[in-house]
């Protein structure tokens, strides 16, 4: 019986032919078209494997949302800055919660007042967010209107306009509808508190022509009392008659003749005066009819410095003066052509921060 020969030894037994020490050689070209088949079938799968995986990548990746913008909204309560959250959301400017100031000037504004703001940004207020940081990094005063709320949804959505255009708002927690002069200043003084670090904190009324170097100067300078209450000081008699203006419910409390306070349209009070204040419960504190009168009662219940200066309610602009109130206008009647005229008074708007003597005293 013959042995099985394996496929690579010659098997002829021809003596002629006959060396069984010669071998067939293996054809390695036979062996490796043999194996091809699986080696472009795994290349294949391969690329189709690698081909999923960077479409799957892709996809996740387009699919996956994008990382949400942290947005601060500068907020105590019902109380907002407008202007810090317009640039935490455009800009990433982020700042402390109570920035450090020379003042916060509060300009009190209504819902039916637009045309009062609009002219106070054609003249010395500061028209958009850069030139309201400009001016606070200039002189250290940082300027909003302030408003409450209301329950009218069209008052409410055109105000909500005006404030995504222009950013100068303060809201404050009180309701315009029913509030009274005298709550509202309360509740701007204490939202003031919280959103701002300010050595003072000024009430202005919107229809006064202001300087804002001036007021910075006057404010930054060195007092000995803390507790300090800056106005144009006034006395004069109670108005007890019901049909006349400024009239005092309340008279009968106060006498024949009011106490030293501060004209309404523009005072200051000092960052310890306002804390106090902020501190208080609302309905601790004595609200008269007026309101210039009701924070005139609070300053005598405190260990406060009345600082009286002229120069903060002239009728006419000066080389000193640094607010100027609209002569039978306030809050009486529409100002904005007589604003306009203040501002293109040279007198006004160009003389220089001093007058020409302090600058050459110092």
């Amino acid at each position: 019986m013959r042995s099985h020969q394996l496929p690579y030894y010659n098997t002829a037994t021809d003596d002629n032919d006959k060396d069984k020490s010669k071998r067939f050689k293996p054809h390695h070209h036979l062996h490796s078209s043999s194996s091809f088949p699986s080696r472009r079938f795994l290349l294949i799968f391969s690329g189709l494997s690698l081909i999923l995986a960077v479409s799957s990548l892709v996809y996740a990746l387009s699919a996956s949302p994008a990382p949400t913008k942290t947005v601060t909204v500068y907020r105590c309560g019902r109380a907002e800055d407008s202007l810090r959250t317009h640039l935490s959301s455009s800009a990433g400017v982020e700042t402390a919660a109570r920035p450090k100031v020379v003042g916060l000037v509060g300009v009190q504004t209504e819902f039916g007042s637009a045309d009062r703001r609009a002219v106070l940004r054609s003249t010395w207020f500061p028209p958009d967010p850069d030139g309201l940081v400009s001016l606070e990094h200039g002189t250290g005063l940082a300027f909003r209107f302030v408003i409450g709320r209301t329950e009218d949804p069209k008052n409410m959505s055109e105000l909500q306009k005006e404030a995504d255009m222009y950013h100068d708002f303060m809201f404050i927690d009180i309701d315009e509808d029913h509030a009274k002069r005298p709550q509202k200043t309360l509740a701007f003084f204490k939202a003031a508190f919280d959103l701002f670090d300010a050595d003072f904190y000024v009430k202005a009324d919107d229809d006064i022509y202001l300087r804002p170097d001036r007021l910075a100067t006057l404010l930054g300078k060195d007092r000995a009392h803390r507790m300090t209450y800056i106005g144009c000081m006034k006395k004069g008699p109670v108005i007890t008659d019901p049909k006349m203006n400024w009239y005092e419910s309340k008279g009968d409390l106060i006498g024949n003749e009011y106490f030293l306070h501060a004209y309404g349209p523009i005072y200051a009070l000092s960052s310890d005066v306002v804390a106090a204040l902020a501190a208080a419960k609302n309905d601790s504190l004595r609200m008269f009819s007026n309101e210039d009168v009701t924070i005139g009662s609070w300053m005598l219940s405190m260990n406060v410095n009345h600082e009286d200066n002229k120069a903060i309610c002239d009728p006419t602009c000066t080389a000193t003066s640094i607010a100027v109130f609209i002569p039978h206008c306030s809050g009486k009647c529409s100002l904005p052509e007589k604003m306009k005229e203040l501002h293109n008074n040279t007198m006004c708007s160009k003389t220089p921060t001093l007058p020409v003597e302090e600058y050459e005293d110092e």
